[in-house]
């Protein structure tokens, strides 16, 4: 059994003031999506500038904030949203929330822009996995989320999870979503690709990861199982999402259409 560090959540206090470990992880994913993004259209030769870049970003982090929270409350804890409407504010963050918000994030941009939608999702999948394994770091930093019980060498003692040792799936989930994920999507995206496979391949990639580990995260308690006895509420949200990566795949190929390059 492997020893959780308790790293205390709070990366700098001053006074009334504190900072926390996953605001900063957010940052960081934030600011290395933009430098990522920035390389990625330099060197496919996109028509994007500075400062389109910039406002891309700045929607897409809205899209994040606004959607995990309403994610959050929508899919997993309703019911207490509305014993507690505070929840909007200060509750807790979903993936599919706000990746339903950056979806609408992309829309609105590429509207405002007058640019075809998956040409501007085609340059965010690439880089959004970074911006995922920073905040599963920071789930792990704050002791939340955690895995099943596990007789496994590198089990760990969450606080407030009990004595025994659970499955690290925070970092489980960094290393799919956060490295592995990336450099999927990344690799295949250094090479002129159709419109949409890329969020394509980035979407089916990420349900498949997320459907196997939710095997190993423990269900949410108020929720728990929500078919078979074994399928959790995350897994359930996974599948529409992997099929439609799929489709993404196979009509981009089919339609073979290849975002236009930038002119000299």
């Amino acid at each position: 059994m492997l020893q959780y560090p308790n790293i205390d959540p709070v990366a700098i206090s001053i006074g009334p003031i504190a900072i926390h470990w996953y605001g900063i992880m957010y940052l960081i994913g934030f600011a290395a999506a933009w430098f990522l993004a920035k390389y990625h259209i330099k060197r496919r030769g996109l028509p994007f500038t500075a400062d389109d870049l910039a406002d891309l970003v700045f929607y897409c982090a809205i899209g994040v904030i606004v959607g995990g929270r309403l994610g959050s409350i929508l899919f997993y804890n309703f019911e207490g949203f509305l014993e507690n409407p505070r929840m909007l504010i200060f509750g807790g963050m979903s993936f599919h929330g706000g990746f339903i918000g950056v979806m609408a994030a992309i829309g609105v941009f590429a509207w405002r822009r007058s640019r075809k939608y998956f040409e501007v999702a085609d340059i965010v999948a690439p880089v959004v996995a970074i911006g995922l394994g920073a905040g599963r770091m920071g789930n792990f930093i704050n002791g939340e989320l955690w895995g099943r019980t596990t007789d496994v060498p590198w089990g760990m003692v969450f606080p407030h999870a009990g004595a025994e040792p659970r499955h690290p799936s925070q970092l489980y989930q960094f290393f799919l979503e956060g490295i592995v994920l990336f450099l999927i999507v990344w690799i295949f995206a250094g090479k002129s690709r159709p419109l949409m496979t890329i969020s394509g391949l980035f979407v089916v990639v990420y349900g498949c990861q997320r459907f196997i580990v939710e095997f190993f995260r423990q269900p949410d308690e108020h929720i728990g199982f929500v078919a078979f006895d074994w399928m959790t509420r995350g897994q359930m949200l996974t599948i529409p999402m992997i099929l439609t990566g799929l489709f993404l795949i196979w009509y981009g190929y089919k339609r073979g259409v290849f975002p236009a390059a930038q002119s000299t």
